[in-house]
């Protein structure tokens, strides 16, 4: 797994892209507990928002899926590739699944997610 990612509890992930803007996405873990994805209600191109509130919307054929932002900032970018093609959050959430790029706001909110290890730890204690 990319080390450079960092996760919320609840399945969120985030990339530092190293000039003030991170990339968020869902984990691979929690594509896999929605299923297969077949829409994604994305954000719009300069909202705020704050780490913790919902962002987002993915639903699949098992479930509609609030999405919390991990970091807070200004939503910069979104991937319009969703829009025709949901199933990219299955096939490779850390690549062509993301959701949102940020502006962040308060990039030190990043050191309190947590690494890759972590988060593979705490999912593997919930199974």
């Amino acid at each position: 797994m990319d080390n450079t990612l960092k996760f919320t509890d609840s399945h969120e992930w985030v990339r530092d892209n190293g000039d003030g803007t991170a990339t968020v996405g869902i984990s691979d873990h929690a594509q896999q507990m929605l299923g297969d994805v077949v829409f994604v209600d994305l954000p719009e191109i300069d909202d705020e928002i704050d780490a913790g509130d919902n962002f987002s919307l993915v639903e699949s054929v098992k479930a509609a899926s609030d999405i919390y932002a991990p970091v807070t900032g200004i939503v910069i970018e979104v991937n319009e590739d969703l829009e025709d093609s949901p199933e990219l959050i299955n096939e490779e959430p850390y690549e062509g699944g993301w959701i949102a790029r940020v502006k962040l706001s308060a990039p030190d909110e990043l050191d309190d997610l947590k690494d890759a290890e972590e988060y593979l730890n705490s999912i593997d204690d919930d199974e």
